[in-house]
């Protein structure tokens, strides 16, 4: 099920619908996430446990007990991550120059996970760094809105993300979309099993934009 502010922001999109169509995640694709997640935990007295992926609600336990804090208070611990930081988050390198050029060729979507109250400030922070693309806030497996972005285009259409579960999802509602695995952080991508349904898993911008750009072109 899609929230209805994303629907919305569906409905909003104006592509052109035989243009070719990028989807792009943004958190540890576009922005760092981890490493300023991190120092925000640390601050509170936490720590993210890099061993083991299986969601970010079972990553995050207390400094001194090494407990696990509980999914409601890592919830808590997200949305104020994401209120007092979003507008301050740094580019990966090489992500800014890489989605403004395959913008050349394609028509480009952010869709992001996170309190879609801190959507507008996502959407500031991205264009102090020159990215000025369609900001699309979901809770949630993002399959069901990839399916529906997608099928405003006739043209390829790729998504590319760092979580193995949205990448997933995307596989199952909308098995036409190429998918891209981006996994930057070498501690995550130690251990992240492949996905065999993934056209390419990559750490990098330089091997991601020109297999973007061959996929685009059909």
């Amino acid at each position: 099920m899609i929230h209805e502010l994303t629907t919305a922001q569906i409905a909003a999109l104006q592509l052109r619908p035989d243009r070719p169509l990028v989807i792009c995640d943004v958190d540890e694709v576009i922005v760092h996430f981890t490493n300023e997640f991190e120092e925000f935990l640390e601050s509170h007295g936490m720590w993210l446990d890099t061993s083991t992926w299986e969601r970010l609600h079972a990553c995050v336990r207390h400094r001194g007990s090494k407990q696990l804090i509980g999914v409601a208070e890592t919830e808590r611990i997200i949305h104020l991550f994401f209120a007092e930081r979003t507008l301050h988050m740094k580019v990966i390198r090489g992500a800014v120059e890489a989605i403004l050029d395959i913008s050349r060729f394609a028509d480009v979507v952010m869709l992001t996970n996170l309190p879609h109250e801190a959507g507008d400030h996502r959407r500031e922070n991205l264009a102090s760094h020159g990215v000025n693309f369609p900001v699309v806030t979901n809770s949630g497996p993002k399959g069901p809105a990839i399916h529906q972005i997608a099928a405003k285009t006739t043209a390829p259409v790729v998504f590319i993300d760092d979580s193995p579960g949205f990448i997933t999802s995307a596989f199952h509602h909308a098995p036409h979309v190429h998918l891209i695995h981006f996994v930057q952080d070498e501690r995550f991508a130690r251990i992240l099993e492949p996905l065999d349904f993934v056209s390419l898993r990559t750490g990098n911008w330089e091997e991601a934009t020109p297999h973007v750009m061959r996929l685009i072109a059909g």
